[in-house]
């Protein structure tokens, strides 16, 4: 049975958090200019994003309905899946577009490193508001942060050849336990116990979670001032290409896989949305006499975020209105999805 919890918290206004990343990304940006060069809120948030991501995975893990943990257990199959299409298509298409757009070598290597690294955690929150499979989505981060200590150097080998990535094994992987594994089981297992804060939990938490994302774009944005400011049109259409292309790989690799609609909707968004964030740090790590290597994952943390969230938008609304459209007397009840399971609704 598909718990209702899961249910009410996924009826949220797509068009109020998209207007929500417009606003605070242009606020973010335009800070200085606009209130002086003192004290920046976003900048002084930065050191707490992982307690804020954290806590939106917290929330995500207390609304995951026990059905989809049940179904991401059975269907292992899927994740693996999943992730060998994501480390197949991502880098390939970032080589693509890099050999043929990029209009030098940094900008060529940024763009590689942006295909090359694991999906982005936000894709958990947005497969939220897409009302997508959340578990398998969290399922798919795992494993894709998990294997990227060995595929990361591979694909940057096999791409440039000569570079050689030295990738942070133990920080990448005690991040991911610490601020995406742990949070999401410790909300799961307390939704269950504490049944009484279900309702209150479910009211407020799609707000906290969605929030919380929107505040980690701005920051990013923020730190990304000066990389945002003068951008490359060459190296705008190359990530453009290899996000919008991403998620197509991730549509037609999911319905090869014949995937539930939900489960579809969370692939194709993992697949598109890169942990950019985390290839920008690499850039500047690896080549520190080279800052344009980091434009392109700047670019791409926010572009990728602002892509995704048309798209779980449009996808939270067409959902949405099929299930309002079930309540019709006119429409049979099979037409419409059962949230979190991508199984038809029988009549009662």
């Amino acid at each position: 049975m598909t718990h209702r919890p899961a249910r009410t918290a996924r009826n949220m206004p797509p068009r109020l958090v998209l207007l929500g990343l417009l606003a605070s990304s242009a606020l973010a940006y335009a800070w200085p200019d606009r209130f002086g060069s003192g004290f920046d809120p976003f900048l002084a948030s930065k050191p707490y994003l992982w307690p804020l991501i954290a806590a939106a995975m917290f929330v995500i893990g207390w609304l995951l309905p026990r059905d989809e943990v049940r179904q991401v257990a059975h269907r292992w199959p899927a994740v693996l899946g999943g992730t060998a299409l994501q480390y197949a298509a991502m880098p390939l298409l970032a080589f693509g577009f890099g050999l043929l757009l990029a209009p030098d070598r940094d900008a060529l290597v940024g763009i590689l490193l942006v295909g090359c690294v694991p999906g982005a955690m936000a894709s958990n929150v947005l497969t939220l508001l897409a009302r997508g499979h959340v578990s398998y989505s969290v399922g798919l981060t795992t494993a894709a942060t998990l294997l990227s200590p060995l595929v990361v150097p591979l694909a940057m080998r096999l791409t440039l050849g000569q570079v050689e990535v030295a990738f942070p094994v133990g920080r990448t992987v005690a991040e991911l336990v610490g601020y995406v594994v742990l949070p999401v089981v410790t909300g799961h297992l307390l939704s269950r116990r504490l049944a009484s804060w279900r309702r209150l939990v479910c009211r407020v938490g799609p707000v906290v979670a969605n929030l919380a994302i929107l505040w980690i774009i701005a920051v990013v944005v923020a730190a990304n001032r000066g990389r945002l400011a003068h951008p490359q049109p060459a190296v705008l259409m190359a990530l453009l290409g290899v996000n919008l292309l991403g998620y197509l790989a991730g549509d037609l690799g999911s319905r090869a896989l014949r995937l539930p609609p939900p489960m579809r909707r969370a692939l194709t968004l993992e697949v598109g949305m890169q942990n950019a964030g985390l290839g920008t740090t690499l850039a500047l790590g690896l080549f520190p006499d080279r800052p344009a290597v980091a434009i392109p994952g700047a670019l791409y943390t926010f572009g990728c975020m602002l892509t995704g969230t048309v798209l779980a938008s449009y996808w939270g609304g067409r959902v949405a209105a099929t299930e309002g459209a079930v309540q019709s007397p006119s429409v049979p009840p099979s037409v419409a999805e059962t949230p979190g399971t991508g199984l038809a609704n029988r009549p009662r």
